[in-house]
């Protein structure tokens, strides 16, 4: 469990904590120099009855906002910050709708440097306080009055961060696992370490992650939780990763680190999009912004279906990111405008792996996982869904995909799934597919099963999963690699026999030197390459060279002439084979090669030898 700390510069949140925790999370020294907090700063929190906790505390400056929001975003719970002599200030409120469009529900408020005012200065300021939570999620969390220069308050802060910790619901284990990098460092001895936050699912020691967006391979030489040793990694903990064969600059801040194949980094989302009610402006499709989830920090667009997107409105959009980002459905982002800096909305991951030009979903992130897997599956028709995409696609558990598949209507081939209708509609475009070919080539046979996959586009296991569908249904045959309608034969008419004669009386008459395809057609017509592929199936002419054909007596008798003459274990030259079947070598090196791929004959490296019996 995490617990991020948010609030106004100078509130007493570095101090606060280390009257928590023990530990002074300020570790750089211009933070030491300065008295104000720059990076981000951890330390573990003992609770009794709860156990140890991770604690973010996060800078308070306006200029630090960025820096804030690396560490607000996966926190379980805040401890919102505000000093009794100052009361609400700019950052409180905008840590605050930080937190809220982050999706932090639970936490406790501290009202630090109580020893510096009086009573009733105290009670405006928790007033101050109740007002500003009125509207929020934290509007019932517990005020607690502290001092860390007295001490006044500690204990009950402890208690009621503990009370509001048995709240959290626990993060599944058996989750995909992701972490974010917040930190990349080297250590003497032990190389790269990252450090980030367990978001989900579970890392042991010596397992293999990838580094995304960057997509390197590594190896996990060692992990530390809150200091010490462990073998594995859970949900929810701070932890330290120990990376064989990486460089620190292979992973910055705004990497993850995930195990599990299906994880790729997007540059579209769909997404549930809400701007503040004091958004400066309105946000339209070239608007640019900032985008920030976990560590990362991107350029961005945000495209809404039916115009901008007004202050304290909420749509359904897609969004453009300038570098890809890993991303899940249900993850929630923050936008920021980065000049003049403010924190201006964000929302919620509807669909991560949106396509480039993606209308938005009518499917908020908040609808039913079973119901965006109906629209994710009506939206890609024939081309389906991987199954192994789903648990990051649908922002669920993998468990909860197989409850998933188990109780919709859709077809299941393979690693793919399709909506229930995707079957009859490819079935249909295939109909139409064989009789729009046998109409313009009505000399052939049939369609090749390869020239049918390339025209319909849809997966492979989809269109071998509708043929002897269409088959049952009497419409389409399939036999030998070739795709016909259901009794379909060639039909000649007598003008096209008698061309056919013709062509074959005219590859005859020429023996070992027939004329190439080329040839034939001003002399018989534009359906001359359908007539040799006819004659070619019914075994009277062969197709030596792509753009000749030979008599099929022909043929036999200058494959008779190298048996004849060719001694078994020899190898003859180019030059001897010519003087053997007696034609020139445009017509040799091709007849060459028709044999070695026959197996009469094969090449090495003086020649050729007789292969045949």
């Amino acid at each position: 469990m995490i617990l991020g700390t948010a609030g106004h510069i100078d509130h007493g949140k570095t101090t606060l904590v280390r009257a928590l925790t023990g530990v002074d999370t300020d570790r750089l020294p211009e933070e030491k120099r300065r008295g104000i907090t720059i990076e981000l700063g951890f330390a573990p929190l003992r609770l009794d009855g709860v156990g140890t906790i991770g604690v973010v505390d996060v800078p308070g400056h306006e200029g630090f906002v960025r820096t804030m929001l690396a560490g607000a975003t996966g926190v379980d719970l805040a401890l919102l910050v505000v000093a009794a002599d100052e009361g609400v200030m700019p950052q409180t409120r905008e840590h605050l709708a930080i937190l809220r469009l982050l999706g932090v529900t639970r936490g406790v408020v501290a009202l630090t440097k109580c020893d510096l005012v009086d009573d009733e200065w105290r009670e405006l300021v928790v007033e101050d306080l109740r007002a500003l939570l009125a509207d929020t999620p934290l509007a019932n969390a517990p005020i607690v009055p502290t001092s860390s220069t007295t001490g006044e308050g500690i204990v009950e802060l402890r208690e009621a961060i503990a009370a509001a910790a048995r709240e959290v619901p626990a993060r599944a284990a058996d989750d995909l696992f992701r972490m974010p990098v917040d930190r990349a460092f080297t250590i003497k001895g032990t190389g790269t370490v990252v450090t980030g936050t367990v978001w989900s699912g579970r890392l042991t020691r010596d397992a293999t992650v990838r580094v995304l967006p960057a997509d390197r391979v590594v190896r996990v030489r060692g992990l530390q939780t809150h200091g010490d040793q462990v073998q594995a990694a859970e949900p929810g903990h701070r932890t330290a990763v120990a990376l064989a064969g990486v460089e620190v600059s292979d992973v910055p801040r705004g990497s993850f680190l995930v195990t599990d194949p299906s994880w790729r980094a997007s540059t579209t989302l769909r997404a549930d999009v809400v701007l503040l009610d004091d958004a400066p402006r309105s946000l339209g499709p070239r608007t640019a912004v900032r985008f920030h989830i976990g560590t990362a920090d991107v350029g961005a667009r945000v495209v809404s279906g039916d115009g901008a997107l007004a202050p304290g409105e909420r749509k359904l959009a897609r969004v453009i990111l300038e570098q890809p980002v890993v991303l899940r459905a249900g993850d929630r982002f923050v936008l920021r405008f980065a000049s003049p800096a403010a924190t201006i909305g964000g929302g919620v991951v509807v669909d991560p792996y949106a396509l480039r030009r993606a209308r938005p979903w009518a499917s908020e992130a908040t609808v039913a996982p079973a119901t965006r897997l109906a629209v994710a599956l009506r939206e890609a028709g024939e081309a389906g869904l991987e199954i192994a995409t789903l648990p990051v696609r649908l922002g669920v558990p993998p468990r909860e995909v197989t409850d998933l598949l188990n109780n919709a209507a859709l077809l299941s081939i393979g690693e793919r799934i399709f909506a229930a209708d995707a079957a009859a509609s490819l079935e249909e475009r295939l109909v139409r597919l064989v009789a729009e070919f046998h109409r313009a080539r009505p000399l052939d046979v049939g369609v090749s099963l390869q020239e049918v996959r390339s025209r319909l586009g849809a997966p492979a296991e989809l269109i071998d999963a509708v043929l002897p569908r269409a088959g049952t249904h009497g419409s389409i045959e399939s036999t030998g690699g070739i795709v016909r309608a259901a009794g379909w034969t060639p039909r000649l008419t007598d003008a096209q026999r008698r061309r056919l004669a013709e062509i074959e009386e005219t590859l005859r008459v020429a023996g070992s030197e027939p004329p190439a395809v080329s040839e034939l057609v001003p002399r018989f017509g534009p359906e001359t390459p359908d007539l040799l592929r006819l004659l070619e199936r019914e075994g009277r002419v062969v197709a030596v060279e792509q753009d000749r054909y030979y008599a099929a007596a022909s043929v036999d008798a200058l494959v008779e002439r190298l048996r004849a003459n060719m001694t078994a274990g020899r190898e003859y030259s180019p030059a001897e084979l010519r003087d053997v079947l007696g034609f020139s070598r445009k017509f040799l090196i091709p007849f060459l090669e028709y044999c070695d791929r026959r197996g009469f004959t094969t090449r090495g490296a003086a020649g050729r030898r007789w292969h045949g019996t």
